[in-house]
């Protein structure tokens, strides 16, 4: 039995570089890897950051010098204009996977709700910020909320905003999330999003920046339903978010643990599978004679060895056995049955 299957998200994210051509290879990689859904990002850079806000220090790192420490000029050369929105969902169906995007700004949900998306996503960075919760709650779709550099009660304070203005709790699923690019493993604490479930009871997933693909494959075996993984084309390209991100190569390893760890998870419950059940008589050993012993011989535990195969009297019944008499003479090595036994 496989439990729930997960859902992966692949994120494209700005990795696109501008470029068209690029986002559609993408898609293409996300869809080969065997991902649910490709996701960009839809922002109106106006909207988003001043324009005197710096770049992260992982941005200006992962921008090889490149751009001019300004947010606001990297963002600009990212930004998909809504013709390109069109595209791109249509050469997602296109190619059987479906497109999703974040919305970075108020006017960019309502782009999203006018082409159709169903399923919307509260990035870190948004998860503090009132108007854009109520606008996103008010929609009463299905929602996902990443959690970086959140405290618990900030988390619980985002759910209760979207629940109050309209979306069902049931219909909200909550990612762990560490907002470092790339983070380290001494920074992942994976063990809050089991934090997460139990205090907030919702659906857990987790929405990784680490360098390979180990934690996401880790964090499906503790139960998350969703993973979020960057990726790009080329980890050498410039951009903010290349560096941190899988080659197209490690996102489908990454897709292909994910379903390998889906079907070896199983259910809660401990018996022999149908397939090591052929193997019991083989493995597991049964009561034998340690020496020729005559009829009517009161057998003891010095008698008694145990030995393979296991379709005889299980040494786990041993003291029901010690203290009774052979019926007949039997050899060395003899296979005990009950019939034997008076």
């Amino acid at each position: 039995m496989m439990l729930k299957r997960t859902l992966i998200i692949a994120e494209a994210g700005v990795n696109h570089n501008g470029n068209m051509g690029m986002a559609k290879q993408l898609i293409d990689a996300a869809a080969e890897a065997g991902a649910d859904y490709v996701k960009f990002q839809t922002f109106k850079t106006e909207k988003l950051v001043s324009a005197v806000a710096k770049q992260a220090e992982y941005q200006q790192k992962n921008m090889n010098g490149s751009a001019s420490g300004s947010q606001f000029d990297m963002l600009k050369k990212l930004e998909l204009s809504v013709e390109q929105h069109h595209e791109l969902i249509a050469y997602c169906k296109q190619k059987n996977i479906r497109f999703l995007s974040t919305a970075f700004d108020l006017e960019s949900i309502d782009l999203l709700v006018s082409l159709g998306i169903e399923l919307f996503k509260v990035p870190s960075g948004e998860i503090t910020n009132l108007p854009y919760l109520r606008k996103i709650g008010a929609l009463k779709k299905q929602v996902i909320v990443s959690t970086g550099m959140c405290v618990m009660s900030e988390i619980e304070a985002a759910l209760n905003e979207l629940i109050k203005s309209g979306t069902d709790k049931k219909n909200i699923s909550v990612l762990h999330c560490t907002t470092d690019y790339p983070t380290a493993m001494q920074d992942v604490n994976l063990l809050a999003m089991l934090e997460i479930k139990e205090q907030l009871n919702v659906e857990v997933g987790y929405s990784d920046h680490t360098l390979g693909i180990e934690v996401p494959v880790a964090a499906v075996a503790m139960g998350a339903a969703i993973i979020e993984k960057h990726f790009t084309l080329d980890k050498s390209l410039p951009g903010p978010d290349h560096k941190a991100s899988l080659d197209p190569a490690e996102l489908k390893a990454m897709a292909t643990a994910i379903r390998n760890i889906e079907n070896a998870l199983g259910k809660k419950e401990k018996q022999p599978s149908e397939a090591e059940k052929k193997n019991m008589l083989v493995a597991r050993k049964s009561i034998h004679l340690s020496k020729a012993l005559p009829k009517g011989h009161v057998l003891s535990e010095s008698d008694l060895i145990m030995k393979r195969p296991g379709d005889g009297i299980s040494p786990m019944e041993m003291e029901q056995v010690i203290g009774k008499k052979l019926k007949h003479d039997s050899g060395n090595e003899h296979k005990l049955k009950g019939e034997d036994l008076e």
